[in-house]
């Protein structure tokens, strides 16, 4: 049986959990890189790139609940969850992408 959250503690948790996913995963794919001797911060960098959609689903629950709360808001005039599940979507993004830019300072990968 799922426990269901307020949304304001969901909304923080999917931005830091995203975030947490990104620049977590990166680290330890940079220290992995390290030891089988590959250029530690470009992987680092790679590796944040590739981690971002999985950072996504990470922090929304990495199930078909969202999709499912989406649906019922469109067939069942429920728009309420519709704009919860965006928001909460909007919130790992914005995790994701705030991870990114910290893995992009710290590599000083495509710097301009």
């Amino acid at each position: 049986m799922e426990m269901k959250t307020a949304f304001l503690p969901a909304f923080i948790q999917s931005y830091f959990i995203a975030l947490g996913v990104l620049v977590g995963g990166a680290f330890i794919g940079g220290f992995g890189a390290f030891l089988s001797g590959e250029p530690p911060l470009t992987m680092m960098y790679r590796f944040a790139s590739s981690l971002k959609i999985w950072a996504l689903i990470a922090a929304i629950g990495g199930t078909f609940d969202t999709f499912y709360s989406v649906e019922r808001g469109f067939f069942q005039g429920e728009t309420r969850d519709v704009i919860k599940q965006f928001l909460l979507i909007l919130s790992a993004t914005g995790g994701a992408q705030t991870g990114m830019t910290f893995i992009r300072w710290f590599t000083q990968e495509h710097s301009v």
